[in-house]
């Protein structure tokens, strides 16, 4: 019976996107049809997310068992039909009321849409700093009465989750596929302002595409799950667990959206000790001092704190990220809160850290273990080949076209990919213009633009007087070489 589960299992993540049509090749690939262990497609060797593939469904369960186990237990919930853990979607409707305002509708929120600052710039978030965040006026440690906000903007907040509905006459709206989770609603609309316009998850955009994208790069299933991996032994297994237990327990966070002055108010007295517990409460460690305390590189104090990626100033004001494993003295602004390898913004701010960097989960995985360059898994044997900068498993050190293994084999590499010799003299080798014999791998060659030729004296001479030009020098006229314009005007057209 247990053998029997295993092939459905294995049937069934092979029909998964079966016949999609890729993106990148159109017409050219027949339909998505998985490889038996690449993570690719066998007919175009493109991947998953390169395919029209509607990934929802998949990405929220992969998160969900990304943090399954952990403190992060809020995020997922229990599907009463196959108990797989799946990550709640955050997707949010925005109704844009004006080129300088917009109202977010979020379906998990209560209360009214707020109006936000028009302007992004530390000035204008200094002037109408007195109307901060109204819904995070409770925030602990907070001292005041806060300023009254601005009268809010008439909206009706739709419970349609995901679905971005017109709500007056007038206004268009926005359809994010993601929003950080726990901001309220002015946050969320500022923190996503503040990204690259290109990268904004606005449904059916160039952002959406992305994230959907970075989704699959940054955080690879088979990184976290063995039964995704190919044929590994219970020795590997077992290894696996136990690194997926360690950066469960030790590295993997998501970020928060803070104001700079709420962090500020979290950072105990002396700027050590301490713990912050779930949105900002401080632990027994130590105590919150009046205004925090001044310290480098990205500490808050008075004077405000500064980014600890780009240095630069975070705006009063303005939302911020913020890292609990990071502590209390690091914020980044929101377009700054990226991997330290790859420098892409960490999807849904997942992230993973480690001696004081952000990593996303693909390098972080990099970091911690040689990554096979054929299955794209993490290789937990201790076994294993490197060849052309790249590590590969013993077994999938092959062809990239046949599969055949190539231990012992003459190979060539093309664009990183490794080809068996018969594979690269079919669909690569080029032919030689003189004797128009293909020209081996190991063949040595002169090439001038697209033309190649044997570099022996019967293939590279001269056209007219046949003199060898090896060493000379030469003109070429379209595929004819000659030692002289003499010779040239010597031969006919």
């Amino acid at each position: 019976m247990e053998i029997e589960r295993e092939v459905k299992k294995m049937t069934l993540g092979h029909d998964f996107g079966a016949g999609a049509a890729c993106l990148k090749c159109k017409e050219k690939c027949e339909g998505f049809e998985l490889h038996f262990w690449r993570k690719i497609c066998r007919n175009c060797k493109c991947g998953l997310a390169d395919h029209n593939v509607h990934m929802e469904s998949e990405e929220s369960k992969k998160v969900g068992r990304l943090f399954e186990d952990t403190k992060y237990t809020g995020l997922i919930a229990k599907l009463k039909t196959d108990g797989v853990p799946t990550y709640r979607g955050n997707m949010a409707a925005v109704s844009m009321l004006s080129p300088a305002s917009s109202s977010l509708v979020l379906p998990a929120f209560g209360g009214t849409a707020v109006q936000p600052a028009s302007s992004s710039s530390c000035s204008s978030s200094s002037s109408s700093s007195s109307s901060p965040s109204p819904s995070n006026s409770s925030a602990p440690g907070r001292s005041g009465k806060p300023p009254a906000p601005a009268p809010p903007a008439k909206v009706n907040i739709t419970p349609v989750k995901g679905v971005a509905v017109p709500v007056n006459a007038g206004t268009s709206s926005v359809t994010y596929e993601w929003a950080p989770p726990g901001a309220n609603k002015y946050m969320a609309v500022r923190y996503i302002e503040l990204l690259p316009p290109e990268k904004r998850p606005v449904k059916g955009s160039e952002g959406a595409e992305y994230r959907r994208q970075q989704m699959a790069v940054q955080l690879p299933e088979h990184d976290q799950d063995p039964t995704l991996c190919h044929e590994l032994s219970p020795a590997e297994v077992k290894l696996m667990e136990q690194y997926v237990r360690k950066y469960k327990d030790d590295a993997l966070g998501m970020g928060d959206i803070l104001l700079p002055q709420e962090v500020a108010l979290l950072r105990p007295a002396g700027g050590t000790g301490g713990s912050v517990g779930p949105r900002g409460s401080v632990g027994p460690g130590g105590s919150v001092g009046p205004g925090g305390s001044v310290g480098p590189r990205g500490s808050v104090g008075p004077g405000g704190s500064s980014c600890s990626h780009c240095q630069l100033p975070m705006c009063h004001g303005e939302p911020a990220v913020y890292a609990e494993r990071a502590g209390y003295d690091q914020l980044w602004h929101p377009a700054c809160f990226v991997c330290c390898r790859c420098s892409e913004l960490l999807v849904d701010m997942i992230y993973f850290w480690k001696k004081g960097k952000l990593y996303c989960g693909r390098h972080y995985g990099d970091s911690e273990k040689p990554r096979c360059g054929g299955c794209d898994e993490l290789i937990f044997s201790n076994e294993y080949t490197q060849a052309e900068d790249q590590n590969w498993h013993l077994k999938h050190f092959c062809c990239f076209n046949c599969d055949c293994v190539l231990a012992g084999e003459t190979y060539v590499m093309e664009k990183d990919k490794p080809l068996c010799k018969p594979c690269y003299m079919n669909n690569h080798s080029v032919r030689c213009v003189s004797c128009q014999q293909l020209l081996e791998p190991e063949a040595q060659r002169v090439s001038y633009g697209d033309h190649h030729w044997h570099a022996e004296p019967q293939c590279f001479q001269c056209s007219g007087c046949a003199k060898c030009l090896m060493g000379e020098r030469f003109m070429a006229v379209q595929d004819k070489l000659f030692c002289s314009v003499e010779c040239r005007k010597k031969t006919p057209a």
